[in-house]
């Protein structure tokens, strides 16, 4: 029986951190604000509206969000692991964490990838693929799949990185600051080829090991210094951030801008991990008064509701704005040029229209985001609590224990997930008749592929379930 936002609320266990999933949806909320702002749309294409107006790009500086998720990330993929751990350990555990974590995020998007290839079909066999609007269009939809691919490359590594963790503590998340700090001075000052992508790894799971550090209490502990530490790594992350823009190779926005010969963005920098780390001392120094906030019964069924639906709103924001300014060309209406008095009149109207749509899309399509159903009585259920699910609101923590065969299976599958899903994201969903290809690693990859490969590892992380439960005692 499904449970309403009210009823998840009521029965939050008083042991919850309420404020990391505040974070989860602020921080996806905040990426969705960004886009809808940033997105310059005119007769002539889709371009950025930092571009135009650079003077706006000091906005990433908070807009740039994403390094919160990836460190709210790591806080729940250790309390997750640790939990599968504790109630059924043997080697299954680590198949059990990928299937759990993977339901609710993969079910979302490769419906929506597969609504938009259909549509993309019918746009391509009508012959209007090529038009300046439809074939941006058609580019831009997958773009923000690339967080999803990074996110599942997370989850896949969060055994073995939380082994080091439990060893190294701080130095773990040394290493990989400092790996990324080489990356960029081999890069910059010794002109190493292709180096530079290292950095999608090492300065996102740095951020992600901040998650472990939290986890433990490691970043805030107790006592009356207790914010010391995250005072100290915002104030040097911003210093960082600041020092490496204005003296280094590094350009001032901490998103990436159409044509630039560096970016901060894509390969990641050490100037965004030093972004990311003002951002996550920030975060942490906000948490006493929002603590206080999320105490108040109104403010937590908030969360609690968007929580069940941020990942549906993520994937289809872009197709509700796009909806927008389709519709206004539908209706004869001239598209104002981006930046001019006329364009930011307009900008109140479209983000009230975008957000309605974006309802509409949810209420459609929320339902594959739902958490898989409640197993009968005396079975343990394949998962953990999902994002935004307080554990004691009928979503068991514990798992069956797969066979040996399970967890090459599953690293396997998440394999093929995170590199369909970041194909996907390089690839968009243009060209398909022509096999149009983007490189993945060194290779050729098309959006048919790239698809083949998503399908193919989710099929395989869901084969990693046991044939047999064995019931959990204790």
């Amino acid at each position: 029986m499904d449970m309403s936002a009210r009823d998840l609320a009521e029965a939050t266990p008083a042991t919850r951190d309420r404020y990391v999933d505040l974070l989860r949806v602020a921080s996806l909320g905040t990426v969705v604000l960004g886009h809808w702002l940033m997105a310059a749309v005119s007769g002539d294409g889709i371009g950025n509206l930092l571009a135009l107006v650079p003077g706006l790009q000091i906005l990433t500086w908070a807009l740039q969000i994403m390094p919160v998720f990836f460190f709210v990330g790591g806080f729940s993929h250790a309390l997750s692991y640790r939990s599968l751990e504790r109630k059924a350990g043997g080697p299954g555990v680590y198949a059990a964490f990928l299937r759990a974590r993977l339901r609710r995020l993969l079910r979302p998007t490769l419906v929506f990838v597969l609504v938009w290839t259909a549509a993309a079909l019918a746009v391509q066999a009508a012959g209007r693929g090529d038009g300046r609007l439809s074939g941006a269009a058609l580019r831009l939809v997958t773009q923000p799949l690339w967080f999803i691919g990074i996110y599942l490359a997370m989850v896949a590594l969060t055994p073995p990185l939380l082994g080091l963790h439990r060893r190294w503590g701080w130095g773990a998340f040394a290493v990989l600051a400092g790996a990324a700090a080489a990356v960029d001075l081999l890069r910059f000052a010794a002109g190493v080829p292709h180096v530079e992508f290292l950095n999608f790894a090492f300065v996102w799971l740095a951020v992600h090991q901040l998650g472990f550090l939290r986890a433990d209490g490691r970043l805030t502990p107790a006592g009356r210094t207790r914010l010391l530490r995250p005072a100290v790594l915002a104030a040097a992350g911003l210093a960082g951030a600041a020092l490496l823009v204005a003296y280094g190779p590094y350009p001032l926005s901490m998103v990436g801008m159409p044509g630039e010969k560096v970016s901060n963005m894509a390969p990641p920098t050490l100037a965004l991990l030093c972004h990311g780390l003002w951002l996550v001392g920030a975060v942490e120094l906000l948490g006493p008064p929002a603590a206080r906030l999320l105490a108040r019964p109104r403010v937590w069924r908030g969360v609690v509701a968007a929580n069940g639906i941020a990942m549906t709103a993520f994937l289809w924001h872009l197709t509700a704005m796009l909806a927008v300014y389709a519709a206004q060309l539908a209706l004869g209406m001239r598209l104002p040029e981006p930046a001019s008095a006329a364009w930011w009149a307009q900008v109140p109207v479209r983000l009230l229209l975008a957000a309605a749509l974006t309802g509409l899309l949810v209420a459609a399509f929320r339902r594959f985001e739902a958490p898989a159903p409640a197993p009968a009585a005396g079975v343990p259920a394949a998962g953990v609590p999902a994002a935004g699910v307080p554990a004691a609101a009928g979503v068991p923590a514990a798992a069956g224990v797969p066979g040996a065969g399970a967890s090459p299976r599953a690293a396997a599958g998440i394999t093929l997930c995170l590199l369909g899903v970041l194909g996907l994201s390089m690839t968009g969903l243009g060209g398909l008749f022509e096999g149009r290809t983007a490189t993945l690693v060194a290779l050729p990859v098309t959006a048919p592929a790239a698809l083949a490969m998503a399908l193919g590892g989710w099929y395989l992380v869901e084969r990693s379930a046991p044939s047999r439960r064995v019931r959990l005692r204790g």
